[in-house]
C-alpha cells in the first residue's frame, strides 16, 4: 500500500507537500494538488484514506434521474439512503452530476480531494465515464441499477427486474391477452437490457408470440408513449406493457388522446409503483419497487464495503400491484386474435352466427360427405 512517503518519491517533492495535496492545503497550487491527488489515486493511496472512517462523509452521485420532488422516482431512494446513514452519524452530500463533470474530474480523484469515504451512484448509464473508471477504482461504491464485474470495491443494489415483468407478463396472459407490446426504457442500461431479456423470456414461457413491431424504447417520459402507441394498437396489441410507470402515464394520456379507453380496448402495465400511479385515470396496474428499501440497503452495503466486507449483487423481491388499467381481453380482441375454424370443403350446408368469440359453423345438413369432410366438420364444432 502507497503511502505519503511513497508519492514524494515519486513526484520528487516534500513529504509535506504531499500531506498539503491530500488535506486541501491553500498555501500550494491547484495543479501541484492536483497532480498529487493523481499520483495518490495511481499508487492506490485512495484506498487506505478513504476507509479511515473518521471524517464520515459519504457522497450521493446522481445522474438523469429526478429526485427532489415526492412524485419522482428517486425521491425515496434517496430519502431511504440519507435515512439510514445519518441514523449511523454520516453526513451525506448530493452531487448533480453531468458528462463535463465526468470529463474533468476522475472519479477517485473526486472522491480523494473532497474527503469521502465511500459513494452511491444513482442514474448513471453504462457508457459514462465514470462509469468506465469503476472497473479499476479502489473507492467503494454502490451502484443503482447497474454492475461494474470484477471489481470487490463495487456493489449492485436493485429489484429484480425477471421477475417483475415476468410478475406483468402473467398477469396479462392470465386477463387473455396474446397481442403484447413493450415499451422499454433507454439503451446502455443493465436494468433496461435485462427487462428486454425479461420480456422476451416470459413471452416464450407463456408460449406467446414475439412480435418485433410491438416493442420500443425511449426515456423514462411520458412522451416517450407518442411514437408507439397508435401503431401498437394498429398492429392488434391488446396490452402495453411499459418499462416505468412515467412511460405508462404517457400511453393512458396517448390512449385517451386517439379515442381508446383503458383497460377496455387496451391493458396498460407500469413498472416501479411512484405517487402518481394510483392517482392516475385510471389507477395503474403496476410492479412496485420498494425504492426507500433500496436506498436504505444501499447504505447498508456501503458501509460494509467501507469495512472491507466484499459484496457483490443485492436484489429485492418486486411486487405486482393490480388497479383498473388491466382488464380481460374484450370479446372483439379475442375474436380477432383466435383463428377461425376451416369450414368443410363440400356437401355441408352452413349458416353462419356470430356468437361468443368467433363464427361458429351451424350443421343445417350434410349431402354426400366423405369421411375426411366431416371429421373436419364436427371438429370445428368441438372447438366452439
Amino acid at each position: 500500500m502507497a503511502t505519503i512517503k511513497d508519492i514524494a518519491a515519486r513526484l520528487g517533492v516534500s513529504i509535506s507537500t504531499v500531506s498539503k495535496g491530500l488535506n486541501g492545503a491553500s498555501d500550494i497550487s491547484e495543479e501541484l494538488r492536483q497532480t498529487v491527488l493523481d499520483t495518490a489515486v495511481e499508487m492506490g493511496y485512495s484506498t487506505k484514506r478513504s476507509r479511515k472512517v473518521e471524517n464520515r462523509k459519504l457522497a450521493l452521485f446522481i445522474e438523469n434521474m429526478n429526485y427532489e420532488s415526492i412524485d419522482e422516482f428517486g425521491y425515496d431512494v434517496v430519502l431511504g439512503f440519507k435515512q439510514n446513514a445519518f441514523k449511523h452519524k454520516w453526513d451525506v452530500d448530493i452531487i448533480p452530476v453531468t458528462p463535463q463533470l465526468q470529463a474533468e474530474e476522475k472519479y477517485d480523484t473526486y472522491i480523494l480531494k473532497n474527503g469521502y469515504c465511500g459513494a452511491f451512484l444513482v442514474g448513471f448509464a453504462l457508457h459514462d465515464e465514470w462509469m468506465q473508471q469503476l472497473k479499476n477504482t479502489t473507492m467503494p461504491t454502490v451502484l443503482f441499477d447497474n454492475y461494474i464485474e470484477n471489481n470487490p470495491n463495487v456493489a449492485y443494489v436493485g429489484t429484480d427486474s425477471y421477475e417483475g415483468i415476468d410478475m406483468a407478463v402473467k398477469h396479462l396472459h392470465n386477463l387473455g391477452h396474446k397481442k403484447i407490446a413493450f415499451i422499454n426504457g433507454s439503451l446502455f442500461s443493465l436494468v433496461s437490457d435485462q427487462r428486454q431479456e425479461a420480456f422476451e423470456n416470459s413471452m416464450r414461457d407463456a408460449g406467446l408470440e414475439i412480435y418485433p413491431e410491438l416493442m420500443g424504447h425511449g426515456y423514462y417520459i411520458p412522451e416517450t408513449a407518442q411514437y408507439y402507441v397508435s401503431n401498437f394498437i394498429a398492429a392488434g396489441a391488446t396490452a402495453i406493457l411499459c418499462g416505468s410507470d412515467t412511460i405508462a402515464k404517457g400511453v393512458i394520456l396517448e390512449c385517451q388522446l386517439h379515442g381508446f379507453n383503458v383497460p377496455n380496448d387496451i391493458s396498460v402495465v407500469g413498472f416501479d409503483d411512484v405517487k402518481f400511479a394510483a392517482a392516475l385515470t385510471p389507477p395503474l396496474t403496476t410492479v412496485r419497487q420498494e425504492r426507500n428499501d433500496l436506498g436504505r440497503c444501499a447504505y447498508i452495503i456501503l458501509n460494509s464495503l467501507i469495512h472491507h466486507i466484499p459484496i457483490s449483487r443485492t436484489q429485492l423481491r418486486p411486487m405486482l400491484i393490480e388497479r383498473e388499467s388491466t382488464a380481460r381481453v374484450s370479446t372483439a380482441h379475442a375474436a380477432e386474435e383466435e383463428p377461425a375454424c376451416t369450414p368443410p370443403s363440400k356437401g355441408v350446408k352452413i349458416v353462419q352466427t356470430q356468437t361468443c368469440n368467433h363464427f361458429n359453423y351451424i350443421f343445417a345438413g350434410i349431402f354426400q360427405c366423405n369421411l375426411h369432410d366431416s371429421l373436419l366438420f364436427f371438429g370445428c364444432l368441438l372447438s366452439i
